[in-house]
């Protein structure tokens, strides 16, 4: 049973598995760090600095770093689109495939 444990451990579908488990944990601890500490520095700006209320902008700010954040755990790319590192990868082998020929036939 334990060389099965073993094998299984090693295939590709279980590093990916638990590759995506961790991105998810990550987020999720990002998550409930956001949440603690956003509320505590209210508090500081209300308490200290009455006059200038700045907590927004760290509550935007990270907020946003947590919304990328999100988005590559959820592998959402709107700016660059689904899998454009893969097509861009292949542009640019085919791009140098044809270099390479065109040496060749000097």
């Amino acid at each position: 049973m334990e060389m099965m444990d073993e094998r299984f451990e090693k295939t590709s579908e279980y590093l990916q598995a638990r590759k995506r488990a961790r991105e998810i944990k990550g987020f999720y601890t990002h998550l409930v760090v956001y949440c603690s500490v956003i509320p505590i520095l209210i508090a500081v700006n209300l308490i200290f600095v009455p006059d200038f209320y700045w907590f927004p902008l760290s509550a935007i700010g990270w907020g946003t770093g947590l919304l990328f954040h999100w988005m590559e755990v959820r592998k959402i790319t709107p700016f660059l689109g689904k899998n454009w590192e893969e097509r861009k990868i292949r542009q640019l082998m085919e791009k140098e495939k044809q270099r390479f020929d065109k040496f060749k036939q000097q």
